[in-house]
């Protein structure tokens, strides 16, 4: 059995950011759960108060609420928030094994034992320093942590790859809805500049909205054979269950309440939406394109447009007092397909890495209770070796 205080040391040494050389600052806002890697930071300039130093190959570790799984290897030298404990790997101890351990089941749930606080639940480095498990003869905990490292990469990439199909996005809504695809001159509307041909007509000419029903109990949050139909809420599919109340090919769910409210889905099939929720119950206008009129609105945002009396809310009243642009029936079509193909790109890599992420769950767990054993296996350690 080994202890936590033998395979590493707490470091305390603190500094004022206003004196300090270091180019990093990392608060506990710039670590991902259950990352290996930081993939953001901010500046010392940014913060006050003593804050704590830390040096590339460090354990960054968030002690507020250690359920959170907040723990990175350093990739450079900065400082830290108070809230993150520094741990500093012994000469002789594999860096990212030590964090695949700090990521590992056990490993939290002591760490949530050794809490104070109600509100702000606080570990410590005298609590978590007796944690102890079972650790497997050398080279073994490096083949570990390389695995777990390779997964943590590709979690890693498929993420990257969403966030730029995210921006592609963007930039594609951007230039699409205020130059269209026809390449001609603009005009000027209450919403900015729209291609010349489009039409600006009002929301309640589109469509009629109303809220949905209450949502069924005992709802599921995957399908399932008994409960295959899709509840949609103020920011998608919230669950599923056994009822449906609506069986449509293609209708328009906007947000109503909450802090998603304005978010905008479509839903197809048979499927309930909870009175968190909008629809359109009628389509006025056969011209218009659910597809595109959905794109449209994810574009323009109606959240920013929210009321706040209580709860933030979109109602029906709110969305009729916007105007849509509106090009020719095949142009929406042309329009809406690109859009569609993006977010299906988005979705792709979005589903790889939640089942990345899932395997990544299953590797630690099993390798780090020796459930796998890797001892044997000729496995590539340089990535994760000083």
């Amino acid at each position: 059995m080994q202890q936590l205080l033998n395979t590493c040391d707490c470091i305390k040494h603190q500094c004022d950011p206003v004196e300090s050389s270091a180019a990093v600052y990392v608060g506990l806002e710039h670590i991902d759960s259950g990352s290996f890697f930081l993939s953001r930071h901010g500046k010392p300039s940014d913060v006050q108060s003593a804050k704590t130093v830390f040096r590339k190959g460090d354990i960054l570790y968030g002690k507020l609420r250690p359920y959170l799984d907040k723990a990175v290897l350093a990739p450079c030298d900065g400082i830290c928030s108070t809230d993150i404990l520094v741990f500093r790997p012994k000469p002789d101890v594999c860096g990212a094994y030590l964090l695949g351990l700090i990521h590992s089941s056990d490993f939290r749930a002591h760490a949530d034992q050794t809490t104070n606080g109600v509100n702000h639940p606080r570990t410590s480095w005298p609590g978590l320093s007796n944690f102890s498990w079972d650790v497997p003869p050398k080279p073994e905990p490096e083949k570990i942590a390389a695995v777990l490292w390779k997964v943590q990469r590709a979690i890693e990439l498929e993420g990257k790859l969403v966030a730029t199909a995210r921006e592609l996005k963007q930039s594609a809504m951007r230039q699409l809805f205020t130059h269209g695809l026809r390449h001609e001159r603009q005009k000027e509307t209450d919403i900015g500049p729209i291609p010349a041909s489009w039409l600006m007509v009002p929301a309640e000419r589109i469509f009629k909205l109303t809220s949905g029903s209450k949502r069924p109990a005992n709802l599921s949050s995957l399908p399932t054979p008994d409960k295959p139909y899709p509840v949609f809420g103020g920011n998608g599919v919230m669950g599923y269950s056994s009822e449906w109340f609506l069986d449509i090919k293609e209708c328009l769910v906007i947000g109503r309440v909450g802090e998603y409210c304005g978010a905008v889905h479509l839903a197809r099939g048979r499927v309930w939406i909870t009175d968190n929720a909008l629809y359109a119950k009628e389509w006025l206008m056969a011209e218009v394109g659910v597809g595109y009129l959905a794109e449209f609105l994810a574009y323009y945002d109606l959240n920013r447009f929210k009321r706040m009396a209580g709860q933030p809310l979109v109602s029906q009243g709110l969305i009729n007092e916007h105007q849509f642009p509106l090009p020719a029936p095949e142009e929406q079509k042309e329009i809406a397909s690109i859009l569609q193909t993006i977010d299906r790109k988005i979705s792709l890599h979005g589903r790889k890495r939640t089942a990345l992420s899932d395997l990544f769950k299953t590797l630690l767990h099993q390798l780090m209770t020796g459930q796998i054993r890797v001892n044997r296996l000729d496995i590539d350690m340089s990535e994760v070796q000083s």
